[in-house]
């Protein structure tokens, strides 16, 4: 007698997945099954639990404000300039579709990887890193139109997008009785370490239970950090064609191997697009394949050298693993190097490109000048965040003849509410920023600023 159709469709729940990982991933992978977060997870009437707890993570990833923000924050181009150009939110996407292959090629957890990528930039300011660059100097006291006393800078710390993300997701975003996101211990150190990190860092608050600072990373964030450098190199170079001599580009050593090796399939075709795009695609699977198969021998060596044949000998290393286990050879080493300094010269640093930055740094050293010199300026939801936080008055309700000795006592001499107008201008989009900066310097702006 034939099965029931309903036997042959499987009910999976969450221990159900936690064995699949087991008996399908590689023994130096990550498993959700023992991943730890802050607090407990809210039933909520929950009846059926199916998914892991790097399924969770991504899930809150993606349906957190900060996350919808990025479909208007800049990557290199503005995106208002053009259909095509990339935004944060496409880089992003880009970013985890690549740390999902890789990560599934060498056996590790795919779902903790993707976790990572989707988080990553969510600190990310407006306009790009150029906005990342311009708030650092200004919290560090290096803005010279905005006078930071050094003893209060000292106090306030620096900005880097790495850092602010992870408080995004440990503090500003809210949406449950505690703050943040509550995401697991590995999925805050993958988007921590998917870039360069120090553990002397001077960012404040940052909660450093469970970011494993003493190690280079898992596997899964060595993986994104990856992804995200040969992301970022692939769109920014074919974002920047328009505007670079794509002789030049057939010129570079890892071009010349793609052509190479896609022989007659690229010779043949006429069509200059398509050309371009065997081109932009050629490069990603070269550097792709080249550090997968370079990593698989720098993991065997590592799990060799200690003697690691079980995931529970594994978990009692992972907290010391070397931040270069996953890693090119040294040759694709040097074919993503060459391509990203050729990328600095022509795109980055390009008259287009460098316009840009010109606009970054006015507009947001004009922004944080202002709220800085007169806080009432800032919109009511970050003056009300300020006063729960530092047990202040309210500044609407301050009455008119002690505002100026309120604001002199407890906003601008006080680092946390510096702090506070870098989050809020961290977590600005492109457009906002735009618009509160048009609203701020026009006595007829040509729209209203928009909301958070």
């Amino acid at each position: 007698m034939s099965a029931s159709v309903s036997s042959l469709v499987p009910s999976l729940t969450k221990k159900d997945l936690e064995a699949q990982e087991d008996a399908r991933l590689a023994v130096y992978a990550s498993r959700a099954s023992r991943a730890v977060r802050r607090y407990p997870v809210a039933e909520e009437g929950k009846t059926y639990d199916y998914r892991t707890e790097y399924q969770r993570d991504r899930d809150r990833i993606v349906h957190s404000r900060a996350f919808r923000r990025l479909k208007h924050k800049t990557q290199v181009f503005i995106p208002f300039e053009g259909d095509h150009y990339r935004t944060r939110l496409t880089h992003t996407l880009e970013v985890t579709q690549i740390a999902r292959t890789m990560a599934r090629a060498l056996g590790i957890n795919e779902d903790l990887a993707e976790a990572c990528a989707l988080g990553h930039d969510l600190g990310h300011t407006p306009f790009g890193h150029s906005g990342e660059k311009v708030l650092n100097r200004i919290l560090t006291g290096g803005e010279a139109s905005i006078a930071i006393e050094p003893r209060i800078a000292a106090q306030v710390g620096a900005f880097k997008h790495n850092y602010q993300s992870v408080r995004v997701v440990d503090v500003l975003e809210k949406r449950y009785e505690h703050p943040g996101l509550n995401l697991t211990n590995d999925t805050r150190e993958g988007i921590l370490k998917h870039t360069t990190w120090r553990r002397d860092f001077p960012f404040p608050d940052i909660d450093a239970e469970g970011l494993n600072l003493s190690s280079g990373g898992h596997l899964e964030c060595q993986v994104v950090g990856w992804a995200d450098e040969f992301a970022q190199q692939a769109h920014d170079l074919e974002d920047g064609l328009k505007i670079v001599d794509f002789g030049k580009v057939l010129a570079l050593p890892v071009a010349r191997a793609v052509v190479e090796a896609l022989g007659p399939a690229y010779t043949a075709t006429k069509d200059t697009t398509v050309r371009q795009a065997m081109l932009i695609r050629g490069m990603i699977h070269l550097l792709v394949t080249d550090l997968i198969t370079s990593s698989r021998v720098s993991i065997g060596k590592w799990l060799d050298a200690r003697k690691v044949t079980t995931p529970d000998e594994f978990y009692a290393q992972r907290r010391r693993l070397p931040g270069s286990l996953v890693a090119p050879s040294k040759a694709g080493e040097r074919f993503y190097q060459e391509l990203k300094e050729f990328i600095y010269q022509h795109v980055i640093h390009s008259h287009r490109v460098a316009q840009h930055d010109g606009r970054a740094q006015l507009v947001v050293t004009t922004l944080f000048a202002a709220w800085y010199r007169n806080p009432r300026l800032l919109p009511d939801y970050v003056l009300l965040r300020y006063r729960d936080l530092a047990g202040v008055s309210y500044l609407r309700d301050v009455p008119l003849k002690r505002l100026d000795a309120e604001i002199a006592s407890n906003y601008t001499r006080k680092p946390l509410f510096l702090r506070s107008i870098a989050d809020h201008l961290a977590g600005m989009t492109d457009s906002y920023a735009l618009a509160e900066y048009d609203g701020m310097v026009s006595a007829y702006p040509r729209r209203a600023p928009g909301g958070p």
